[in-house]
């Protein structure tokens, strides 16, 4: 606005605004005079001593500056995964920065910075002066002004926690008043104190605003000409110095910005660049040639787009994105959400992680190359995740979506996903799936655990109730319409407990459990650190020991890993390491260390428990349902396994660990009920994909790791146990049931048989005696249609036959020496006592002495 256009208001506030800033004037006549008197702080009226009231130091801090995420190559080099920055800066040393942008700086902001002492009292006067005239307070302000300025902004929005709040602290630390410009000399003057200008220089080139989110002359030169602040040429420093004076307008990643004046090709921010070189030429920093070509060239940027978040990190951004939960989870990192996430975009983190990315290239090319990101048949979605037994480190993490979590790229495809399927929902927004029979591993577990043996026998015929089961927690359970089938569709059987784990039995692993506490079983899940990904508790009905919880693959891969680790179990760990860029440690704002969230390993499972899980899981592997992945897998190594199919096929699994690498491998639908055994893609049928991607996972680790052999199960575990069976002779059919199963035994009816016994009461058993624990016993019962056959030892002919009265006589005689037995029944067939019909023949042996023919 022009002083001929103000009106009566204006003209009053520019007039209050003079005599507020001739105040500040007067006290800079006094205070500023000479560099000599403002660094001493001689005081020499009231004035002077109101100024000198006024705080004096302002702490510099560290600036903030973006954290970056690390992972590491086989030869040990590391590859930057992405960046993470609320302002893109990259804090350098002094003789990191180009002299030309020094100069520049200097030349077109401050001329007289290295002769004042923290206040250039004629640009102050003049800013006054134009004020008064109206003008908006602007200039006169010197490097060191600036930088405090800066400093104050970088402060007061640092403390901010939402967006609002930070737009209200940079208003407030930039308002435009008297007694802004006031504290921000004053604070000049003390900084003048503390530090040398050389440190004041690098500090303002450091913190100084590029526009948009770039902050700092190194992130500047990187994102407008992709070259080192060092490396800056004449025209590049004055133009990037050019952009300080007004971010907004002379900002070089915006051709079409019109307040810059695009059609002449960025024509302000020319003019202001060339008005640097002509104070550069002015104040000997360069030479008239110098000066010549560079005010001559074309600005001529070259953008790098600097980009913050996952979506860099290629195949390992679902890993990269787990990590940012870890950190916005964890208290370590600071009080609340926000400050975690303030922690992440402005404290410089060089965060080193875990991920190898040999195990990480290997599973995304097995993903990408097996499973579909799209299909039109299935919504289909597919997991790799590996980890270290006995330490928790997460190797790779992998899934068939590209990762993103910007709005609009979801939205443009279905290939897109943000969330983490590997994960539990807190840390990548999925709920988990239901793992299905790899979920038996922990039935196994507490069947070992409570006494019983890998060679023991349970009867796993299918039946339409299995009636109660016992759970200690909770109290008896039952669901008389849980009728579960074999997954091949078999009726079940007498199977040991290894044989059952081999081919993966339900309905032998319902029969297990139904010896077990059911409490037991989920402790035992539990302490392999299972649980479920929305962290609700864990569902520990029959139905649940087939695999009908919700659990995140990884928590799969950690159990997995603590068997592997002989019961030695820990939590998922992703990052290894975090400094400063210096290699430093990382200090809290409090003065504490960082200290990194860790595996917390422990040992929660008895050794002899896992080892005699893992004898028969490494038969699963060599003969059972998972030999499919463990014949393709090469090198091979000790491995143990376990397979997985959900209800209906909707999700299928092969879960496995060498001594030194876990792996889970999934293919499920995300949404929807697809029978994966229906769907085919170019690799297979979908149900069977698994046991193409977890060998080339594993083969690359075990390449690269090794594996050892897992210990030796103990005797009690492989034991064939045997069992006394109850007699029930003349028991009912009921109470002979009820002996034999508690007995622990498997119970059938055999129907009737021919039994002396009165007719309904049980006549024998089939096997009697001793038979393996576990196996099928058989109760028959009597239908009473035999007799005993009556004793008539000693009887002559005429009494045995009045006594055999209905039966077939037939009568036959045999020597003998004993005169007594003569003419006397000395023996019949069949036997006297043994059941017969009535009707049935019976021979009658008569003695014969020699001589009484």
């Amino acid at each position: 606005m022009s002083a001929q256009n103000r009106t009566a208001s204006g003209a009053l506030g520019g007039f209050l605004g003079f005599l507020g800033m001739s105040v500040v004037a007067g006290v800079l006549v006094t205070a500023a005079v000479t560099p000599a008197l403002a660094v001493t702080g001689i005081a020499a009226n009231n004035s002077i001593s109101m100024f000198e009231n006024l705080p004096g130091y302002l702490e510099i801090g560290d600036l903030a500056e973006g954290s970056n995420i690390y992972a590491t190559n086989a030869d040990g080099s590391v590859v930057k995964l992405a960046s993470f920055y609320d302002q893109n800066r990259q804090e350098v040393g002094w003789d990191s920065i180009s002299q030309f942008a020094k100069d520049a700086a200097i030349a077109g902001e401050d001329p007289r910075f290295y002769d004042h002492g923290g206040i250039d009292l004629q640009g102050t006067v003049r800013a006054v002066l134009f004020n008064a005239m109206g003008r908006e307070i602007s200039g006169g302000s010197s490097i060191t002004q600036q930088y405090v300025k800066n400093v104050l902004i970088e402060q007061n929005v640092a403390k901010a926690k939402t967006d609002e709040e930070k737009m209200a602290a940079y208003d407030a630390a930039t308002e435009q008043s008297p007694e802004r410009k006031l504290k921000e000399m004053r604070y000049a003057i003390g900084l003048e104190k503390e530090y040398t200008k050389d440190q004041i220089l690098q500090g303002y080139l450091n913190i100084a605003f590029f526009g948009g989110r770039v902050y700092g002359i190194e992130a500047a030169s990187q994102y407008y000409f992709r070259v080192s602040a060092k490396d800056l040429t004449v025209e590049q420093a004055a133009a990037l110095l050019a952009i300080v004076n007004s971010p907004t307008e002379y900002r070089l990643d915006q051709p079409d910005n019109e307040v810059n004046g695009a059609a002449d090709g960025y024509a302000k921010t020319k003019e202001r660049r060339n008005y640097i070189l002509d104070k550069m030429l002015e104040h000997k920093k360069i030479t008239p040639e110098q000066h010549d070509a560079a005010a001559a060239a074309a600005i001529a940027p070259s953008i790098n787009p600097p980009s913050s978040g996952c979506q860099t990190a290629g195949g390992s951004a679902y890993f990269c994105d787990y990590v940012t939960w870890v950190i916005k989870n964890d208290p370590a990192f600071g009080e609340t959400e926000e400050d975690r996430i303030a922690m992440l975009q402005r404290g410089g983190l060089e965060i080193f992680t875990t991920v190898d990315l040999d195990v990480q290239n290997a599973s995304e090319s097995a993903i990408n190359e097996l499973i579909p990101r799209v299909d039109d048949s299935v919504d289909i979605g597919s997991v790799a995740v590996s980890v270290q037994p006995g330490s928790g480190r997460i190797l790779a993490m992998a899934q068939n979506k590209d990762y993103s979590n910007d709005p609009e790229v979801l939205a443009s495809g279905a290939n897109y996903s943000a969330v983490n399927y590997n994960t539990d929902r807190d840390y990548g927004g999925s709920s988990g799936f239901q793992p299905g029979s790899t979920y038996k591993v922990f039935t196994l577990g507490e069947w070992l655990k409570e006494g019983h043996s890998l060679n023991e026998s349970v009867d796993g015929r299918r039946r339409s109730n299995w009636g109660t089961f016992r759970d200690s927690c909770n109290g008896p359970q039952s669901d008389p319409s849980w009728n579960p089938r074999n997954d091949e569709g078999g009726g079940g059987g007498t199977y040991t407990a290894l044989y059952s784990t081999e081919q993966s039995i339900n309905t032998g692993f319902v029969a297990m459990a139904k010896q077990l506490d059911l409490c037991g079983i989920r402790q035992t899940a539990e302490a392999f650190g299972v649980h479920r990904a929305d962290f609700d508790p864990l569902q520990q009905g029959p139905a649940s020991i087939l695999g009908t919880n919700e659990i995140a693959p990884l928590s799969m891969a950690e159990a997995f890993a603590g068997i592997a680790a002989s019961g030695t179990v820990c939590k998922p760990v992703a990052i290894d390491r975090i400094t400063h860029k210096d290699g430093s440690p990382i200090v809290k704002s409090d003065g504490s260390a960082l200290v990194l969230p860790s595996g917390e390993c422990a040992q929660k499972v008895d050794t002899a428990v896992t080892a005699g899980m893992a004898y028969a899981m490494r038969r699963v592997m060599t003969s059972g349902t998972a030999a499919p992945s463990n014949n393709r897998t090469n090198p091979r190594v000790p491995m143990i396994g376990k397979t997985g199919t959900s209800d209906n096929n909707e999700a299928t699994w092969m879960s496995g660990a060498s001594t030194k690498v876990a792996t889970v491998v999934g293919v499920f639908n995300v949404s929807g009920h697809a029978n994966l055994r229906n769907t085919f893609f170019d690799a297979g049928q979908a149900a069977q994909i698994r046991h193409q991607i977890w060998p080339r996972i594993m083969s690359v680790a075990n390449g690269k790791y090794g594996g050892g052999d897992f210990p030796e199960a103990s005797s009690g575990a492989l034991k064939t146990v045997t069992a006394s069976i109850p007699d029930v002779r003349g028991k009912s059919i009921d109470e002979a049931r009820n002996l034999i199963e508690n007995a622990g035994f498997g119970f059938e009816d055999g129907g009737q048989q021919d039994s002396e016994l009165p007719a309904g009461q049980v006549s024998g058993t089939s096997p009697a005696g001793e038979a393996p624990r576990g196996s099928v016993v058989t109760a028959y019962t009597s239908n009473g249609s035999l007799t005993l056959l009556p004793n008539v030892a000693g009887m002559d002919e005429n009494a045995a036959k009045a006594t055999l009265a209905g039966f077939q006589v037939k009568v036959k005689q045999q020597p003998v020496a004993d005169p007594s037995q003569n003419n006397k029944v000395i023996a019949t067939d069949p036997a006297a006592g043994t059941p017969v019909k009535v009707g049935t023949q019976v021979t009658v042996t008569i003695g014969k002495s020699p001589g009484n023919g």
